[in-house]
């Protein structure tokens, strides 16, 4: 898929096919339609942020807020070294010393009205963001100094950056904090939605499973630990994968605690209510 700008072909990049849903805690996705929406001629989207720590939905919500919306949904995955031209246009040498200019999935969504995911934003060097600058603000445009050209933004488009909570990530330059605007801050589910959100992820899985991790996140929020959701769903599908081997009742009843120590550590398990380790 190709269109050209200002004599220059730029081939697009393809939209994220994803199979995940959000479950529960709808305040945050008001919160985040409610950033995304135009309410009259002279107002403009906003650049939401949502923040929290690694594997608590962010990149989640994010994605089935696009979807609810119908749109096609496109995520840049940022890193430490995420450069100006990964964010915009790449160039690619082709045979006979020909250039073919690749779009990035951010300016694809740009092109086509879809939305963008800029996923662990605060993973990229201020120059990365210095070049999106234009785009987060009442101009809504990039300019591609490879390419030699200006992209306006599509009045569909949309933006949401994710941002881990965690020591990894630079301070996002001040101008840059102001155009990304609300933040939203996302937080461990309550008991029965995390049960729910496991449920969804892992609809083969028995309930006394299901119960079993639960009850072993929600001990370890209380204790103020990072464990997400995300680790209790890798925690029940190997406890799963172990029991559908067992050989005998030992490796039966040990297979959720040998799956939380495998798949998190001895100190989890903690957080493990031993009159919930049976198995059967």
């Amino acid at each position: 898929m190709t269109v050209e700008i200002d004599g220059v072909t730029l081939h697009l990049a393809h939209p994220d096919e994803l199979t995940i849903q959000w479950v529960g805690q709808d305040e945050l996705m008001r919160q985040l339609l409610a950033a995304w929406m135009v309410v009259n001629e002279q107002d403009l989207p906003m650049n939401p942020r949502l923040l929290g720590k690694p594997g608590v939905g962010k990149t989640t919500l994010a994605y089935a807020g696009a979807r609810r919306m119908g749109r096609e949904v496109y995520i840049l995955q940022a890193t430490l070294d995420t450069r100006p031209e990964d964010l915009l246009v790449t160039p690619v040498i082709e045979g006979a010393g020909n250039l073919r200019y690749v779009a990035s999935p951010l300016v694809t969504a740009m092109i086509r009205g879809g939305i963008a995911i800029l996923d662990e934003g605060n993973r990229m060097s201020e120059k990365s963001w210095a070049s999106l600058a234009p785009l987060l603000d009442n101009r809504r445009y990039v300019e591609s100094i490879v390419a030699g050209i200006k992209i306006k933004a599509h009045p569909n488009f949309r933006l949401v950056a994710t941002m881990n909570d965690d020591a990894s990530t630079f301070e996002l330059p001040e101008y840059i904090h102001s155009r990304l605007q609300p933040q939203i801050f996302i937080d461990f589910p309550e008991r029965d939605e995390e049960y729910q959100i496991l449920k969804e992820n892992l609809p083969f899985a028995e309930e006394r499973i299901l119960t079993y991790v639960t009850d072993f996140l929600q001990l370890a929020h209380a204790a103020d630990e990072r464990y997400t959701v995300r680790d209790g769903i890798n925690v029940a599908r190997f406890a799963i994968k172990l029991k559908s081997l067992a050989t005998g009742r030992a490796h039966e009843t040990g297979s959720l605690e040998l799956s939380v120590r495998q798949v998190l550590g001895e100190e989890a398990l903690r957080y493990v209510r031993r009159d919930r380790t049976s198995v059967t």
